[in-house]
């Protein structure tokens, strides 16, 4: 290359990078309503644009940027006049970006024919723009309609939520009182439960904006994507603020980082844990989580200061059914004892029942009825199980099984003193998640429990059952965990088998007592064993 050449080279590419530099500088910044009136009231502000859906200003020689749905427009214009300005910027800026990149293949191309230029094509940049800028677009706030009314079966939630509801409502009352509210709520549950639900329903009753995302749209295939678009969403949440920030299936985010990482989704997480970090003390964002798959969340996320509290839901019983269903019928005609659909649809999820209440309106519109009729809920019922096939639902005969065998396990656990909130048909909650450090006897005695039942159902009704596998594979995990703390001394299964078996026959008639209540109310909490145990036989 001749020395001309050079000097023209080196010109084009200083003159590239001034005028990359010119147009990052000159770039607005995005900033917080507090900062903005901080402007605002000392008349700082110089002139405003308004592009698309956000206020540009100039104030104090540099520009910034805020969404126009947080500010007052009527007090800003009476300050400062507001221009238009359409979107070219974008358009100049790639204009002079492929006359400089032309010029300079141009120059190297003919100082070197024979020399071959690696060309990073343009396209992938291009889509990594459209698609943050789609992105930025998106994240817009809901006021949600949603009350506590509307969701039905989660009575103890609704209680423990309410002071979240009020601290958005009333932030003032905390802070002068000295009181941090939790920054992060993680809802555990299974799929169906109302989680996304519950969330409208927080946001409905404090009145505040309401930002959904779902944990899946943070991580992309571009580099760095994932990472902006939690810092977007933060920061506008906190331009709106009071305002809630509901993250849907997190665990897609929040996975715990192992040996094998994926370099995108931890930086994703890092950011979300900074901005997390980030939060002022009584900032009013609070950030709520669901998710069904706990276990696999990176122990950053659930450490103090994050998601300090934690709810769990369960699948409704027969009384939160019940009132699942009165709710979804509310607007339809119909002649159905809804106590007989709710007896039937043990396993269902919320989100089911509204599958099956909508698909038997729709099956007596079928048959050009004008009310909804039992008999077009059973006419469904095989279908909405087929569709959601994670529905467990229980024949009779098989409800009978399984509350004798949950039963035995509710005795055995109030026995041996292993607390739970609640034992139902369908799923235990034992209060394993409260403590750090457990002892061998403690070990022991869950061990027992998950043994009670298998040990019911040989004692009770002569027969082993498919039932107990959950059961059997956690004594094997429980197990394989003491002896890897040199728990082995004077540690005999067959000796827990044989005590556990003692325990069941001596109290087979309670086992009984306990498993009617339960096939009745569908639960069993320690009050319920404590007022069988204190029965006169």
């Amino acid at each position: 290359m001749s020395k001309n050449k050079k000097i023209i080279f080196s010109s084009l590419l200083v003159l590239l990078i001034l005028f990359a530099i010119v147009y990052i500088k000159n770039e607005p910044k995005y900033i917080d309503k507090a900062l903005y009136q901080s402007f605002l009231d000392k008349n700082l502000i110089e002139k405003a644009i308004l592009k698309d859906n956000e206020i540009i200003f100039k104030a104090a020689g540099s520009n910034y940027v805020i969404i126009k749905e947080g500010i007052d427009i009527d007090e800003l214009l009476r300050k400062v006049p507001i221009e238009l300005k359409k979107d070219y910027d974008f358009l100049f800026f790639t204009f002079v970006l492929t006359a400089l990149f032309a010029m300079l293949f141009s120059i190297l191309y003919f100082a070197k024919k024979k020399t071959s230029f690696p060309i990073q094509p343009a396209p992938k940049q291009g889509q990594n723009a459209i698609s943050n800028l789609d992105y930025a677009n998106s994240i817009k706030p809901v006021i949600s309609n949603i009350s506590f009314d509307d969701v039905a079966g989660v009575d103890d939630v609704k209680i423990e939520l309410n002071e979240i509801v009020d601290f958005l409502k009333n932030p003032k009352k905390y802070k002068d009182f000295g009181i941090k509210m939790p920054k992060g709520v993680l809802m555990v549950g299974p799929p169906g439960v109302g989680k996304t639900l519950i969330a409208k329903a927080v946001a409905g009753e404090a009145s505040v904006p309401f930002f959904y995302q779902s944990g899946a749209s943070f991580v992309e295939i571009y580099v760095g994507m994932g990472a902006k678009r939690v810092r977007e969403l933060f920061s506008r949440a906190k331009m709106m603020s009071p305002s809630i920030i509901f993250i849907d299936e997190i665990d897609a985010v929040g996975k715990a980082r192992g040996e094998i990482s994926n370099v995108e989704r931890d930086n994703t997480l890092n950011q979300l844990l900074t901005q997390m970090d980030g939060f002022e003390d009584n900032s009013g964002v609070i950030v709520i989580a669901a998710t069904n798959k706990i276990e696999l969340m990176d122990p950053a996320l659930l450490r103090s200061g994050r998601f300090d509290r934690r709810v769990f839901l369960s699948l409704p019983d027969f009384k939160d059914r019940l009132k699942i269903l009165e709710i979804y019928m509310s607007d339809k005609k119909n002649n159905a004892d809804l106590t007989v659909i709710a007896k039937a649809t043990v396993g269902f999820s919320g989100a089911a029942l509204e599958t099956l209440v909508n698909e038997a309106a729709i099956n007596a519109l079928r048959r050009e009825a004008s009310t909804v009729e039992e008999s077009d809920f059973f006419a469904v019922l095989n279908k909405v199980l087929t569709g959601k096939k994670k529905i467990l639902s229980f024949s009779d005969e098989e409800k009978k099984i399984q509350a004798t065998y949950q039963a035995a396990k509710a005795l055995s656990a109030y026995y041996f003193d292993v607390g739970f909130d609640k034992i139902t048909l369908i799923e235990d909650r034992f209060k394993e998640y409260e403590k750090h450090i457990k002892s061998k006897s403690e070990l022991l005695n869950k061990i027992k429990v998950h043994l009670a039942g298998s040990c019911a159902m040989k004692l009770i009704c002569n027969e082993t059952y498919t039932n107990s596998q959950n059961d059997l594979a956690k004594v094997k995990e429980l197990v394989n965990f003491m002896l890897s703390f040199d728990m082995s001394e004077n540690f005999s299964l067959e000796e827990q088998k044989k005590e556990i078996e003692n325990y069941i026959s001596a109290m087979k008639d309670k086992v009984i007592k306990l498993a009617d209540l339960l096939l009745e109310q569908e639960k069993l909490e320690s009050t319920d064993v404590a007022t069988v145990l204190n029965e006169e036989m």
